[in-house]
């Protein structure tokens, strides 16, 4: 939602559809993951490579458009303490009633730091050209994808090797340090992540400077309506696919 000149509410539409489609995705694949490796369908299914495609694909569009969601939040430190508090919510169920699928800092917690990070940076992000911390932004993530496994290069192309005594503690996993016993079925760590996150956040001021917002007050229903209920779409999406599936399996093993 931003206000126009004539100062009326108008809400950009189709960034809500991007994120319903980000968010349609997302639960095709966690149904998808559940059939074939929670439920043994076919346990190879998580290492095709398609399936690696997917899941950047899905993680990448959540992640630029909640950077671009952000240029529109007028309680952005409030919002990033709630997703955290539900980030460590989906921890706790995970590690007490499925163990084997313990989410340590997944897509709300890392969504939730995000927030608050853009929310201190403020004053300095409006202040750095919007091409320049959009390319800068870009580079960063590239530069720094590797460190969760212990590298810095460009993607997985491997430069130098970080040093192993960097990844001892499981309490510098949120960071990207996380060491070689930590295990998390959900993780988004800071870096690099928070670097495709200030993407977003510039990448709509690129919008605007070139007047191009008009276009993004299209609405595409069904997918508008995902995006709009987003938060709670996700908070209870894997609970229902998990128990209509396990009715399913329940009676194709009878």
């Amino acid at each position: 939602m931003q206000k126009n000149d004539s100062h009326n509410l108008v809400r950009y539409h189709l960034i809500d559809a991007l994120r319903g489609f980000a968010l349609v995705n997302m639960v095709l694949f966690h149904m998808m993951y559940d059939i074939f490796f929670i439920f043994e369908a076919d346990t190879n299914w998580i290492f095709s490579p398609i399936t690696a495609v997917w899941e950047r694909f899905i993680c990448c569009s959540f992640i630029i458009l909640s950077g671009v969601s952000l240029n529109f939040s007028k309680k952005p430190l409030k919002r990033g303490i709630i997703l955290n508090l539900l980030g460590f919510l989906i921890t706790a169920v995970t590690v007490i009633f499925i163990p084997s699928q313990a989410i340590w800092f997944g897509i709300l917690n890392f969504l939730g730091c995000a927030m608050i990070i853009v929310h201190v940076l403020k004053s300095f992000l409006d202040n750095v050209g919007f091409v320049q911390g959009f390319v800068f932004s870009l580079i960063a993530f590239a530069l720094f994808y590797g460190v969760p496994d212990g590298y810095i290069g460009f993607f997985a192309a491997e430069v130098f090797k970080l040093p192993d005594f960097l990844y001892s503690l499981d309490a510098l996993a949120f960071i990207g340090l996380q060491s070689p016993e930590f295990y998390s079925t959900d993780y988004f760590p800071l870096v690099p992540w928070v670097f495709l996150f200030f993407a977003g956040y510039f990448a709509w001021r690129f919008v605007k400077e070139h007047g191009a917002e008009r276009l993004f007050v299209r609405k595409i229903p069904f997918f508008d309506f995902a995006g709009r209920h987003s938060l709670l779409i996700y908070i209870v999406h894997q609970p229902v696919i998990m128990g209509i599936l396990a009715v399913v399996f329940y009676f194709v093993n009878i």
